[in-house]
């Protein structure tokens, strides 16, 4: 089975894989967005995290490569009231604007290993307007010893060391590493070893 025919077949399950509501992380930084803003929600599934920066009364486009999960993000908007560019579309290929988001949402998109990480990192740099505002959530290396959700591939997963040279040349960043329970729909559940990432370009 193909990576687009797992996803597409766990997103045809009913339900919300991940919920619908957003992630605890991008949550917490509510206070560091503004109205108006162009906000880019990367690999956003079902559209939890897109449909609440829509709520925010930010600007947002959003992508996903699952037809399915695109549909369902779609109805969760409409149900939410809120209107957002949702495109079905691939990370690698997706045609990535220069300078054109205020804020970048890219939360537990570590189906990128190794060999296409730093070009998307790159792709992410791109898209952000003069100090944009990153946020990224993904699992940190001692995940695979909890194993309640991401990646078992170790090389897809974090480390500060790795996001600290990708983003060096960021004018600030700061990265927290903690180990906490997450409860994010059927997939993401129980202690798990996480990496939080805020950076302006």
């Amino acid at each position: 089975m193909s990576e687009f025919e797992r996803w597409e077949t766990r997103f045809a399950a009913p339900g919300y894989l991940f919920g619908t509501e957003p992630n605890m992380f991008l949550k917490s930084k509510a206070h560091e967005l503004k109205r108006g803003w162009k906000a880019l929600a990367v690999a956003d599934g079902e559209g939890r995290n897109s449909v609440w920066l829509a709520e925010q009364g930010l600007d947002v486009q959003s992508f996903d490569f699952s037809p399915k999960a695109v549909t369902k993000a779609r109805e969760l908007a409409a149900r939410r009231g809120v209107n957002i560019r949702m495109e079905v579309a691939d990370i690698y290929t997706w045609m990535w604007p220069t300078a054109e988001f205020d804020v970048i949402a890219a939360i537990f998109f570590q189906f990128v290993g190794p060999d296409k990480r730093d070009d998307i990192f790159a792709q992410i740099k791109k898209a952000l307007k003069p100090n944009g505002l990153l946020l990224m959530e993904g699992y940190h290396r001692r995940q695979l010893q909890y194993g309640t959700g991401g990646p078992s591939n170790v090389a897809n997963l974090w480390t500060r060391e790795l996001l600290e040279d990708a983003f060096a040349d960021f004018s600030s960043i700061q990265i927290t590493e903690e180990d906490r329970e997450l409860a994010e729909g059927t997939q993401h559940v129980g202690m798990s070893a996480l990496i939080d990432f805020i950076g302006r370009k």
